[in-house]
């Protein structure tokens, strides 16, 4: 198991992968003492953080994985969480029985405070940021971090006993923890998806639910109960179970008071119900600040944890009622002639899409596609028989998913060339979306794909689609 960065004085550690989690553990380490090499397939020119890291005195090759990279004599190798383990140095590495962590277990050995994590196939970043809104609101000194913000060993090392540690973790990072343990771990929800990187969906349940491995009967796991994973979960671990639901009333937890779906004239009550079978209500449904059943769920999350952490219900009905969502998730965007667009960048997958979707009342003119990780897109297909009315498609998976538009019986798909400039084809599609839809319909900008084949992140997909927008 790995030790406290301090005891790797002297000894050899190499960081895996110079993005801003390497960054942050590579400083970790060469403060601590460490013999520190830092390593990164991109060639020099593409790594801007090498001129820092080798003021510091610490080593860095770009360019490759060169041949002696990894040998008997590494004690600890750190990874970014994104590089997959059949690359050649872990290969070998795990032949030679060197230990391999991501940022997030060096961080658990240095942070003072508690620390709550947060993950799921969908839903991470709203949850996170939520929670993070009223801890603050309830006087609680959060810091935010991890797969959301900041690097988690830069927060870490600024967090004192009186912080809350507020961690958005991808199964990427959770799958290479050991003796990682949160104060409160959140399950909220999984769905089929990164499979390119864990190869099957056991391995990706297994990376999901490392989150609570190491929970003992002192700490929280927040957890969706309507959802089949989470439950099994639930039967699994140490820790004390806070369910939520949108579907059912519980024992125990914070559920709606009538099942959700009814429309905004529903009277559903977010509640919370404690042990001993009080109800203590917290917030209608239709004053959230944000739309959908799925931010509904993200919205029972965060209260659980928030209530946990010691938030009183009027604080988290207020900050409930004041979010208006985080940039690139169902993030309003403009009214242009009647009609309006929202970027939804931040759905990587078909689910995130149909749950967009179906957080509108109104017809949709869709714009989607990116990174072909072998889906087929027939979840969509319901979606595209009913609530979107006309398609744009581009990036590698567009015949994909046009070909499922197709079978649904839409007429109206526009199929965008990806081989012009960047900026030309954003542009191309939102003019393309805008000429299909008619006053108070949604152009929606929800890709059910990863951005990667096209775009450097969903970050700047989002924000080339805005700015294009803005430009109408």
């Amino acid at each position: 198991m790995m030790e406290h960065p301090q005891n790797y004085c002297g000894r050899q550690v190499v960081i895996l992968g110079l993005a801003r989690s390497g960054v942050a553990a590579a400083k970790l380490f060469h403060d601590k003492g460490a013999l520190v090499t830092v390593n990164d397939k991109k060639e020099r020119k593409l790594c801007p953080e090498a001129d820092e890291l080798e003021a510091l005195g610490i080593s860095v090759v770009c360019g490759g994985h060169p041949a002696g990279l990894i040998h008997e004599g590494i004690s600890l190798i750190v990874k970014n969480p994104g590089i997959p383990y059949t690359i050649e140095p872990l290969k070998k590495a795990a032949a030679l029985g060197i230990e391999v962590v991501t940022e997030v277990e060096v961080a658990h050995h240095i942070c003072k405070a508690p620390i709550i994590g947060i993950t799921g196939s969908n839903g991470k970043t709203t949850t996170t940021t939520l929670t993070g809104l009223m801890l603050e609101a309830g006087g609680l000194k959060p810091i935010v971090a991890g797969n959301i913000g900041r690097a988690l060993t830069e927060a870490a090392l600024e967090a004192e006993a009186d912080n809350w540690m507020v961690v958005e973790l991808s199964s990427f990072q959770l799958k290479g923890t050991r003796s990682f343990r949160p104060r409160i771990g959140c399950l909220l929800n999984v769905y089929e998806t990164h499979l390119d990187y864990h190869d099957t969906m056991e391995d990706y349940v297994f990376s999901k639910t490392k989150l609570f491995a190491n929970q003992t009967e002192e700490d929280t796991a927040v957890l969706n109960w309507d959802d089949a994973v989470c439950r099994k979960a639930a039967g699994e671990i140490k820790s004390r179970v806070f369910p939520f639901s949108v579907s059912s009333e519980l024992s125990y937890g914070m559920y709606v008071s009538s099942p959700f779906g009814t429309g905004e004239d529903a009277d559903s009550m977010i509640v919370y119900r404690d042990h001993d079978g009080a109800e203590h209500p917290v917030i209608a449904v239709r004053e959230l600040g944000i739309p959908g059943k799925h931010n509904v769920e993200n919205a029972l999350a965060a209260s659980c944890m928030a209530l946990v952490s010691g938030v009183r219900t009027d604080v988290i009905a207020r900050v409930l009622k004041e979010f208006r969502g985080v940039e690139h998730r169902l993030e309003y965007v403009a009214l242009k002639d009647e009609v309006l667009f929202y970027n939804d960048s931040k759905a990587t997958n078909p689910t995130a899409t149909i749950k967009s979707i179906e957080s509108f009342s109104q017809d949709i003119i869709l714009i989607a596609g990116g990174l072909d990780r072998g889906s087929d897109y027939m979840e969509l297909l319901p979606a595209f028989q009913q609530e979107v009315k006309g398609l744009v498609v581009l990036g590698e998976t567009k015949e994909k998913i046009a070909r499922v538009a197709r079978l649904a019986g839409m007429s109206r798909i526009k199929t965008v060339d990806t081989a012009k400039e960047l900026q030309d084809t954003v542009a191309e599609a939102v003019r393309a979306a805008f000429a299909m839809a008619k006053p108070g319909d949604v152009v929606l900008l929800s890709p059910a794909c990863a951005s990667w084949d096209m775009f450097p992140s969903y970050e700047e997909r989002g924000r080339m689609f805005k700015q294009t927008v803005h430009n109408l």
